[in-house]
């Protein structure tokens, strides 16, 4: 009779050491797992709760041979509406390789090679939840290395009733590698592989009564609490909001109104008028002169604005303007100025021709001081005295550039104050952004009238004349005329090329001794702009 392989009497001869073989197996993978591996760091944290509600830890920490890190923990931790709960760190020693130092709002503790223990306990971490009780602290965080894994062990007078473990970067709600409540009698967990500067918190729910709650929550304060966002500085900022939006709006509907006048759409105006006699002449629009209608359009005085009204003054018979030897050109006094002529382009008369001069060449003038602030001055009052502007288009945006720069500097102000006092300091930098956006608008905030602005539609209009308009459409007899007198709006225009091209004659009554009128008078045009350009005060380019 065969004996049963697993008969009584060979388990009661191999059953115990078959148990212990097990046994020992068992012990020594686990022990294995627990051992971090080579070359990292790692930490094993145990925490108690005792009775008077203070946390004690028990930190170990395993650092490679030759290598030093430290960990720093903030005291102070933000939990909105402007308020900051505070723990307490107290005796804080290190057993090994190591130190540990605190301060009222930081934990820093730094290890060395091999394997340190650290222990202290921490005041504050209990805080009453509802009818429950929540104990809560950042067992790992603000390490200046990875950490291979990081181990949590907690026990307190009764059973925890849930636990809540993240891990991951600051704020972020991403859960442990594992936690759990180890069969009712306490709390583990374990997270792997945490990112240098991430943390782990644990918030571990116990039963209202257990320990008295000693957690501290206060009104934040430094300059966190200063710019921290509550009801008043949320307020100022909704407020901010509002005025930038709205003054956005305004001027997108103020500067969408002058685009929409420079439309391509817009036809060309009637600027060829006829007598009784049927004589075609030229009328610019509104009466606008070549000068002021490179004023209306970019809200500055230009160069090209100045040089448009010297071909205008000599169209005019105010100026005489002929070539001379050398490739240079002399303006000659034709007629004095007179009533007729506005303050600014009697600014530019005596700019050039000042009283006892009657002629002058551009070389001459290259080597004048030529001033032209007073030209600026008078083509300013001049667009203003149109109605085309309510006032100096500079003087506008300087005025809100002050304006903006006086308020952002009351609102840094401000900030300041109210960070050193009652707070709410995000109030005050919200004035300050305001001011600062307002000086920045400055540069693009119109002047214009409505009147202004329908002149620009006069001016589309003028340059679609410009483009349009042929020969055919003009008497010969009157043709040089209202070439001449439309020359000083191509001029300003930009549109002097094509002008030429239409009309150029080599025979003007205001300009003499031209070889060739359409190869001359561009490079007159281009030596004036030089001339003007070096005087000051004025751009030498349309933007």
């Amino acid at each position: 009779m065969r004996t049963p392989l697993l008969s009584a009497a060979v388990l009661k001869n191999w059953g115990a050491a078959i148990f212990v073989a097990a046994a020992l197996t068992s012990t020594t993978a686990v022990g294995a797992l627990a051992q971090p591996l080579p070359g990292t760091v790692s930490t094993e944290i145990r925490m108690k709760l005792e009775r008077d509600a203070k946390l004690s830890v028990t930190e170990t920490v395993h650092v490679p041979d030759g290598k030093t890190v430290k960990r720093t923990v903030p005291l102070r931790l933000a939990v909105g509406n402007g308020l900051e709960r505070q723990y307490q760190v107290v005796d804080a020693r290190v057993e090994g390789k190591g130190s540990a130092n605190v301060s009222d709002d930081k934990f820093t503790t730094t290890f060395e090679g091999g394997q340190a223990t650290l222990t202290y306990t921490v005041v504050g971490a209990v805080a009453p939840v509802g009818d429950a009780l929540e104990v809560r602290w950042q067992v790992a965080g603000g390490w200046d290395t990875e950490l291979d894994k990081v181990s949590v062990t907690f026990s307190a007078p009764d059973s925890p009733t849930s636990v809540n473990c993240l891990a991951g970067p600051v704020g972020s709600s991403q859960p442990c590698t594992s936690a759990d409540l180890a069969d009712g009698k306490g709390v583990r967990a374990q997270e792997i592989r945490l990112g240098a500067g991430d943390r782990v918190d644990v918030a571990i729910g116990l039963s209202a009564g257990v320990v008295p709650p000693n957690a501290v929550v206060v009104e934040q304060s430094g300059l966190a609490a200063a710019f921290a966002l509550t009801p008043v500085s949320g307020a100022a900022l909704g407020g901010l909001l509002v005025l930038l939006l709205g003054g956005v709006a305004l001027l997108w509907y103020l500067r969408g109104r002058d685009a929409a006048a420079l439309a391509s759409g817009v036809g060309a105006v009637s600027v060829l008028v006829r007598d009784q006699n049927d004589r075609v002449a030229f009328a610019s629009p509104d009466g606008v002169l070549p000068g002021q209608v490179g004023t209306v359009v970019d809200e500055h005085v230009d160069v090209v604005d100045v040089t448009a009204t010297v071909i205008d003054l000599a169209v005019r018979n105010y100026l005489w303007i002929t070539e001379v030897d050398g490739h240079d050109w002399q303006i000659v006094r034709r007629n004095p100025a007179d009533a007729s002529l506005s303050g600014y382009e009697k600014a530019v008369y005596q700019a050039l021709l000042p009283q006892g001069v009657d002629a002058v060449t551009v070389a001459d003038l290259r080597t004048r001081r030529i001033d032209l602030a007073g030209v600026r001055d008078e083509l300013y009052a001049d667009v203003v005295e149109k109605r085309w502007f309510v006032r100096r288009p500079d003087a506008e945006r300087s005025l809100f550039w002050w304006v903006g720069i006086a308020i952002a500097v009351l609102g840094l102000a401000a900030t300041v104050a109210l960070a050193l006092t009652i707070g709410n300091a995000l109030f005050g930098l919200a004035v300050a952004v305001g001011g600062v956006a307002l000086a920045f608008g400055a540069r693009s905030m119109p002047a214009r009238t409505k009147r202004g602005s329908e002149l620009l539609e006069h001016v589309r209009g003028l340059r679609g004349y410009l483009h349009g308009v042929t020969q055919d459409d003009i008497p010969e007899a009157d043709r040089e005329l209202v070439f001449s007198r439309s020359l000083p709006y191509a001029v300003v225009l930009g549109e002097t090329e094509g002008w030429l091209a239409k009309f150029g004659q080599q025979d003007l009554y205001w300009y003499g001794n031209a070889s060739d009128f359409r190869r001359s008078f561009p490079a007159f045009l281009g030596a004036l702009d030089g001339v003007l350009a070096q005087a000051g005060h004025l751009r030498s380019l349309r933007t």
